[in-house]
């Protein structure tokens, strides 16, 4: 269940400057990995290669693809907030990205979001959210972001 429900502009301008919340943490899996490079045709051994990766990688373990890491910020964020009330959601630009740190299989991440800015576009709420995809009981973030989403509201 959402932590915070959100139903216009005036709800979300709230949070400027502030952490809107922290999703719950989810276990990156094998299996999952595989089926990201399967979708994306990436089948680099470091990430679908446990045996190789075992022996010849630094991290002696298979990664996920930074990609995948990226994707998961819609689910994470669903259970950060629900915003109601708009009539499309378009995912309109990543800023300032980095990849600081992989995440091996089977470790658990989670989202941390706060509001940078939210703009009205003539009834189209441009937010600007500083994210961060948190691996448990590691200090360094797997990457950290600003997320552009244009929300269409009633």
């Amino acid at each position: 269940m959402p932590q915070v429900i959100i139903n216009n502009f005036a709800e979300f301008e709230q949070f400027t400057g502030k952490e809107i919340g922290v999703s719950d943490y989810l276990k990156i899996t094998q299996e999952q990995i595989n089926l990201f490079a399967d979708a994306t045709l990436d089948h680099q051994w470091i990430h679908t290669n446990p045996e190789r990766a075992q022996l010849e990688s630094q991290f002696k373990s298979t990664i996920a693809h930074g990609y995948l890491t990226l994707s998961l910020i819609p689910y994470l964020w669903e259970q950060i907030a629900q915003v109601n009330n708009y009539t499309m959601l378009v995912n309109y630009g990543i800023e300032n990205l980095k990849f600081n740190q992989p995440v091996l299989v089977n470790q658990e991440v989670r989202l941390r979001v706060s509001l940078q800015a939210i703009t009205n576009l003539r009834g189209i709420a441009k937010t600007e959210m500083v994210v961060k995809l948190e691996i448990k009981d590691n200090p360094k973030p797997a990457f950290t972001a600003t997320i552009v989403f244009l929300y269409h509201f009633k």
